[in-house]
């Protein structure tokens, strides 16, 4: 099994609508992985152990019991806590968003349209903690 130190990031493109980010990625040094779906997401950690995680929230109306299939995601990220977690998200949803950021771990998160300087400093303050040990 790997492990955070592995620098491996995991980009879930569900809908996608924002620039291709891999290069900036790697830039940091990540290992980038991308899936297209939160199953196969969900089938990647159970075998890799990313440092970051970079996901949309897509708020689905019609769940009953959760607002999306991000919090599946996210439940099985609670059993790692070295992993962190970057949320792409619509300010439309931002309330939905906050009751799922209240009860489930996401590090940070960037409004739609995603720019490139606001992610890279999310990306440089998850570089700071993994470099640093300091929990945000």
């Amino acid at each position: 099994m790997s492990n955070p130190s592995d620098k491996f990031l995991l980009s879930i493109v569900e809908l996608g609508g924002y620039p291709n980010f891999t290069p900036l990625y790697e830039e940091f040094g990540y290992e980038v992985v991308v899936e297209h779906s939160m199953r196969k997401a969900i089938g990647f950690l159970k075998k890799t152990k990313p440092a970051v995680i970079v996901a949309e929230f897509n708020y689905q109306s019609d769940f009953r019991d959760r607002t999306s299939s991000l919090e599946s995601l996210l439940a099985v990220v609670q059993r790692l806590p070295d992993t962190r977690v970057i949320i792409f998200y619509d300010r439309e949803y931002l309330p939905q968003f906050d009751k799922l950021r209240a009860r489930l771990p996401v590090h940070a998160a960037v409004a739609f349209p995603v720019e490139a300087h606001e992610l890279k400093s999310c990306l440089a303050a998850v570089a700071a903690f993994q470099t640093q040990g300091i929990d945000d």
